[in-house]
C-alpha cells in the first residue's frame, strides 16, 4: 500500500510545529460516548432496536436487553430510534467529551385504517399496495450501481438441552448455555451485477483467542427484492419473496393499517402463505406509501416452508435512506431455534451497517400512475371499488449520467478473491472492541467471554485434553463393528484409525469374502499428524491375508500435505497387494461378500501386483489444479480358489476370475511389467474464493469444470505395455430455483499407439449388477467389464433433484419429507454403440435413504430393469 503523502511530509516538519499539532490532536479527534436503553411501553428492553444516525448515514442496534452505545465525534446529531411494530422516535443530541446517557421509550404503532369499505366481492387494499411494490421490485433492486459499508456482525448459538448419547455415541465437551459467540467487523463492497469484495478487519471468537470468526457479511446480505432467496444450508430450493413477480400465486395479503414516520405513510401488510407447505415466509412487511419500497420486515420461515436442520428462522430488517431517496438496510437480524436427536437450542446472527457510500443508478425514480377508482358517496363512509382489471402504469426511471455516478471504488478492488480475513484480525484487544463495537454485549455474553477466555488456557492444556480424549477414545461395539475405531491425542494433534469389521457404506472392511482369496482379513490403518499451520502427514499401512489361497499381501502409503493454501500434497505408495481390475473399485467389499455368499455371484475380479507409485497434487493457479502420478507394477493373474457359499444347494455357478470383454476374445494375461504415467489438469474459469490466514476456500463459479486427462504406458525400465489415451471431461452443477438442482458430466476420449495393452489399462465404466446403488454418477444396470474399451468412447450423466417440487403437493410424501430425483446415463463405444439408462427415484427416506428404479436401452431396445438402494441425504 502506498504511504500517505501528508503523513510522510509530517515527519519532515520542524519539531515545534510537530509538537503544536500533537497538542491539538486530542481536540481535533475528541469523541464522546452516548449510551442508554431502549424500552417498550412497559419499560422492558427492546432487543435489537435500530438506531439510525442521519448525519453519517450509519446505523447500530441495541443488544438483547435493549442497551445501546455509540462512539461519535463531537457535534450535533439526529438519531432515529426504530423497532418493528413501534413508532419511530427522533432525538437530537449534542456530543461532547465524555459519556452521556439517553434512555428512549418507544410506543406501539397506532395503525390508522383508511375509511374504506371492502365488500365480499372486492379485494383487500393490501393487494393494490403489494402490486405496486412488486412492479417496482426490479427498480429498487437495481437502484444502486455500487455501494460500500462497514458491517458489524455478531453470531450467537445457545444449547439449552444436550443428550448423554447420540446413536450410541457419547456426547462429550458440549455444555449448555452459549456454545458459540463471535464478532467481526468487515468492509463490504458491491458493484453490479454481482461483484463483491469483503475484507474482515476484526475478528473475535469466545474461547479462541487465535481463532477467526466464520461470519460473512456478504452471505447475510439477502434482499427481498430478489424473486427467490437462497440461503446456504437452509434449503436446496430457496424461498419465494413476498415481492417476487409470482408472489400472488404463493401469498395472500391482508391490510393492517398505516402509520406516519418522518412525513411518510407506512403501510403494514400481513403476509400469509396460500398453501401450508410452499417455500414461503409469513409475518409482516412494511411498505412506504408512494415510493412502494420496503421500510422493514418481520418475516418467519417454518418447517412447513421446507427448511432443514432448524425449526424456524425469523428475519427482521430495517431500511433507511442513506442518500436522498436511496434506501439501504441499516440492520438485519436472523433468529433461529432447532431441535433434534435430543439436542435443543437456538441463536441469532445480527448485522449492523454504517459508513455507507452509494452510487445511484438513476437520477429520477419511477412513478406508478394508478387508475382512477370509482367513488360512490355513502351516508357513513366512502366506498372504493378497486379497478382490478385496469393495470397501473409505471413511468420508467431516468438512468443517471456518468457525471451523476461518481466512482466509489477502485476497480482493482474486485477480483476472484471475494473475501479476505486479515492476518491481524484476531489480534485486537478489549479496548479496541469496546470502542468499535456498535452493539453492547449482554451480561451473559460478557461472562461468556471472560469465562471461556480464562478457561482457554485450561482447555488447551494437556491435562484437560487428555481427560476428554480418555472419554472419547473408549472403544464401543459400534466403533469396531461398523464405523471403525479412532484414537485421538488432541494435545499432540495426532490420531490413529482402524477400519471397521464391516462397512455398510462401501468403504474398506476388515472382514471380506471373495472366490479368489476366500475369507479375507484386510486390516487397514491410518496414522495422522497435524501441525498448527494445517500441514499434516498421513501414514496408511494395510495388511491383507486370504485364507483360501493362503497369500499374505501388504502395502504402505505415506502422504504429506505441505501447502494448505494450495492444497499441495505428495504421496509415495508401494508393496504387494490385490486390486480390482478397474482401479476405481466399482464393487464394494460388503456388496461382493453378500452376493458371493448368498447369491453365488462373484462380480469382483482381482489381480495381484508388486508396485510403487508417486503422486503429486496442487492448485498451481486459482481454479487450476493438477494431479500427476508415476506407477511401476509387476502384474500377476489370480484364479478362483473356493466355491463356498452359505446356500445349502450350491450349484457352482461362479464365473471365472477372468472377466468377459466385447473387444477381447480372451481377457486373461501373463505376468508382465507396466510403467504408466498419468497427468490431469482441471480448470474452472472464474473461480471465486475466500482467503483466510490459514487456508483458501474455493466457493465456485458460473462456469463448468474442464478436465483434460492423459494416461500412457511407457516402454522403458522393463515396461511391456505401451499406449496413449486422452480424455476431456466437462462437469457442473446448477440450480433451477423452485424446480430443484441439476448436475451433469460429459466425457469423451480415445486411445492410440497401443501395444500389449491389458484389460486393466482399458477405459472402464462404473457399472453395477447388485441392488446396492454404487456411484450415482455411474451406471446402475451395466456390466462391470463387458464394454470396457481401448477405443474411442463418449459417456454422459445427468441427474436432477426436484427437492420436493412435486412431492410437496402430495400430503403423505410432504409429511414424510421424501423428495424426487430423475437421472439419465448415456454411453457410446464401438461394441456397445448407443446405451441409455433412465432412472426415477425417491430420496431423503428417513432422511438418509434413496430408492431408484432404472430401465436400460441398447440400440433402442429395452435391455434391463432394476431397483437400486443407497444413501440420499
Amino acid at each position: 500500500m502506498k504511504p500517505n503523502i501528508q503523513n510522510k511530509s509530517l515527519l519532515h516538519m520542524r519539531p515545534t510545529l510537530l509538537l503544536f499539532l500533537l497538542y491539538l490532536l486530542p481536540a481535533i479527534t475528541m469523541a464522546g460516548t452516548l449510551r442508554g436503553r431502549i424500552t417498550d411501553e412497559n419499560n422492558q428492553g427492546l432487543p435489537f432496536a435500530s438506531i439510525y444516525i442521519k448525519e453519517t448515514a450509519s446505523g447500530t442496534a441495541s443488544n438483547d436487553q435493549g442497551n445501546y452505545q455509540l462512539q461519535l465525534p463531537a457535534g450535533t446529531y439526529t438519531l432515529e430510534f426504530k423497532y418493528v411494530g413501534y413508532r419511530a422516535r427522533i432525538e437530537t443530541v449534542t456530543i461532547g467529551e465524555g459519556a452521556q446517557e439517553l434512555n428512549v421509550q418507544l410506543l406501539p404503532e397506532v395503525l390508522n385504517l383508511k375509511e374504506v369499505v371492502v365488500k365480499a366481492a372486492d379485494e383487500d387494499p393490501a393487494y393494490g399496495i403489494m402490486r405496486n411494490a412488486i412492479r417496482l421490485r426490479k427498480y429498487h433492486r437495481d437502484e444502486v450501481n455500487a455501494w460500500s459499508a462497514r458491517v458489524y456482525m455478531k453470531g450467537v448459538a445457545r444449547m439449552d438441552k444436550v443428550p448423554g448419547k447420540v446413536l450410541g455415541v457419547r456426547v462429550v465437551d458440549v455444555d449448555t448455555g452459549i456454545v458459540y459467540l463471535s464478532e467481526s467487523v468487515s468492509e463490504l463492497h458491491f458493484k453490479k451485477p454481482n461483484k463483491v469484495n469483503e475484507r474482515v478487519i476484526s475478528s473475535k471468537v469466545s474461547g479462541k483467542k487465535q481463532g477467526f470468526s466464520f461470519n460473512q457479511a456478504s452471505e447475510m446480505n439477502i434482499s427481498f427484492y430478489d424473486n427467490l432467496l437462497k440461503v446456504e444450508g437452509l434449503s436446496e430450493r430457496g424461498f419465494v419473496s413476498p415481492l417476487a413477480n409470482n408472489a400472488l400465486f404463493f401469498y395472500r395479503f391482508e391490510y393492517q393499517g398505516t402509520f406516519e414516520e418522518n412525513g411518510r405513510t407506512i403501510n403494514k401488510i400481513k403476509v400469509i402463505p396460500r398453501r401450508k407447505n410452499d417455500p414461503v415466509f409469513q409475518g409482516n412487511i412494511y411498505i412506504v406509501d408512494g415510493s412502494w419500497r420496503i421500510h422493514s420486515t418481520d418475516l418467519t420461515l417454518t418447517k412447513n416452508a421446507g427448511i432443514d436442520f432448524v425449526d424456524f428462522i425469523r428475519v427482521r430488517q430495517v431500511y433507511a435512506p442513506v442518500q436522498e431517496e436511496v434506501w439501504m438496510p441499516v440492520s438485519q437480524r436472523f433468529t433461529f431455534e432447532a431441535s433434534g436427536l435430543g439436542f435443543k437450542g437456538g441463536g441469532y446472527a445480527t448485522g449492523v451497517y454504517s459508513r455507507y457510500k452509494v452510487q445511484p443508478a438513476y437520477s429520477r425514480p419511477p412513478s406508478v400512475v394508478e387508475p382512477e377508482p370509482e367513488v360512490v358517496e355513502d351516508a357513513m363512509a366512502v366506498e372504493v371499488k378497486p379497478a382490478r382489471r385496469q393495470r397501473a402504469r409505471v413511468i420508467e426511471p431516468v438512468i443517471a449520467t456518468p457525471e451523476e455516478q461518481p466512482a466509489i471504488h477502485d476497480e482493482k478492488l474486485f477480483s476472484r478473491e471475494v473475501l479476505v480475513v486479515e492476518k491481524e484480525a484476531n489480534t485486537r484487544d478489549s479496548a479496541y472492541w469496546a470502542e468499535i463495537r456498535p452493539v453492547p454485549l449482554t451480561e451473559e455474553e460478557q461472562v461468556d467471554y471472560q469465562r471461556k477466555d480464562s478457561l482457554e488456557v485450561i482447555r488447551e492444556s494437556r491435562v484437560y485434553k487428555d481427560s476428554v480424549d480418555r472419554i472419547r477414545n473408549k472403544p464401543t461395539f459400534g466403533s469396531f463393528f461398523t464405523r471403525g475405531y479412532t484414537y485421538n491425542n488432541t494435545y499432540e494433534r495426532r490420531f490413529f484409525r482402524i477400519d471397521p469389521l464391516l462397512s455398510l457404506t462401501g468403504g474398506p472392511s476388515v472382514l471380506q469374502f471373495n472366490t479368489v482369496e476366500g475369507t479375507v482379513l484386510n486390516v487397514g490403518m491410518e496414522y495422522r499428524q497435524n501441525f498448527e499451520d494445517r500441514r499434516y502427514y498421513e501414514l496408511e499401512p494395510t495388511i491383507r491375508y486370504g485364507f483360501a489361497n493362503e497369500k499374505l499381501n501388504a502395502k504402505l502409503r505415506l502422504s504429506y500435505t505441505y501447502n494448505p493454501i494450495k492444497r499441495s500434497s505428495v504421496s509415495v505408495e508401494g508393496g504387494r497387494f490385490v486390486d480390482q481390475i478397474n482401479s476405481t473399485n466399482p464393487i464394494s467389499p460388503f456388496a461382493n461378500t453378500v452376493y458371493t455368499l448368498l447369491m453365488e455371484r462373484n462380480y469382483l475380479k482381482l489381480y495381484q501386483r508388486d508396485y510403487g507409485r508417486v503422486t503429486y497434487r496442487s492448485e498451481i493457479l486459482n481454479g487450476v489444479t493438477i494431479l500427476t502420478s508415476l506407477d511401476y507394477s509387476h502384474r500377476m493373474p489370480l484364479e478362483n480358489s473356493t466355491d463356498y457359499t452359505l446356500r445349502e444347494s450350491s450349484s457352482g455357478n461362479f464365473t471365472s476370475n477372468v472377466p468377459e470383454n466385447a473387444e477381447l476374445a480372451d481377457a486373461s494375461f501373463d505376468p508382465h511389467q507396466a510403467l504408466t504415467a498419468a497427468f490431469t489438469v482441471a480448470f474452472r474459469p472464474g473461480m471465486n474464493y475466500i482467503s483466510r490466514p490459514d487456508r483458501k476456500i474455493n466457493i465456485g463459479s458460473r462456469w463448468p469444470t474442464f478436465s483434460l486427462g492423459y494416461r500412457g504406458g511407457i516402454k522403458a525400465l522393463g515396461g511391456d505395455v505401451r499406449y496413449t489415451t486422452l480424455a476431456l471431461r466437462i462437469s457442473d452443477d446448477f440450480s433451477l430455483g423452485l424446480l430443484g438442482s441439476s448436475e451433469y458430466s460429459v466425457t469423451g476420449g480415445s486411445f492410440w499407439g497401443k501395444e500389449n495393452m491389458q484389460l486393466m489399462d482399458y477405459r472402464h465404466f462404473n457399472g453395477n449388477r447388485t441392488i446396492f446403488a454404487g456411484v450415482y454418477t455411474g451406471f446402475q444396470l451395466l456390466d462391470y467389464y463387458r464394454y470396457s474399451t481401448s477405443n474411442r468412447y463418449l459417456e454422459g450423466h445427468y441427474e436432477h433433484h426436484f427437492n420436493g417440487f412435486l412431492f410437496n403437493k402430495i400430503p403423505l410424501f410432504r409429511k414424510l419429507k421424501w423428495q424426487e430425483v430423475v437421472s439419465l446415463h448415456y454411453l457410446n463405444t464401438r461394441e456397445l454403440e448407443n446405451y441409455l439408462e433412465l432412472g426415477l427415484g425417491i430420496e431423503h427416506i428417513f432422511k438418509v435413504l434413496r430408492v431408484d428404479f432404472f430401465t436400460s436401452f441398447q440400440k433402442r431396445q429395452k435391455v434391463h430393469t432394476g431397483l437400486r438402494f443407497g444413501f440420499g441425504f
